[in-house]
């Protein structure tokens, strides 16, 4: 991981057999669904779920993603994803970390970023709301 946030997830993924390729490696676009179950993980510290994003008002989709591929994963290979907020004034940046969960390698890193667009006008916010705001403060008091 590039920089470490301000509050962080982590989850566990078991890499399942339909998640390999024919050479027996994750199929490198399955890593974006265990980095969603890391992020929605970090959105759950933020109290700031599905739920709690519809009822703001606000989408979050995501704009850019990138992800750099360290060392192959493999079936049955337990995986720790680690999401880290780094970002949430202007838009909601998200690092991540990748490793093995036994040995603490490196599989991957990567990085999403998701800004917030109004549902009713459908207007992209260059600010991030309030709703966000209040939450990332409460999250980290005492931090």
């Amino acid at each position: 991981m590039r920089k470490q946030g301000v509050l962080a997830a982590t989850v566990e993924a078991l890499v399942a057999f339909h998640d390999v390729d024919l050479v027996g490696v994750v199929w490198h676009g399955h890593y974006l669904k265990y980095l969603e179950n890391a992020r929605w993980a970090l959105m759950a510290r933020l109290d700031f779920g599905l739920d709690a994003m519809i009822a703001s008002g606000y989408a979050w989709p995501i704009v850019d993603v990138h992800v750099k591929y360290v060392r192959a994963a493999r079936f049955g290979d337990r995986l720790a994803i680690q999401a880290s907020l780094v970002e949430w004034e202007n838009r909601l940046t998200v690092n991540y970390l990748v490793t093995h969960a036994a040995t603490a390698e490196r599989v991957a890193r990567a990085r999403t970023v998701q800004t917030a667009v109004e549902v009713s006008t459908g207007v992209l916010q260059f600010a991030s709301p309030a709703v966000l705001l209040e939450r990332v403060a409460a999250a980290t008091r005492g931090n």
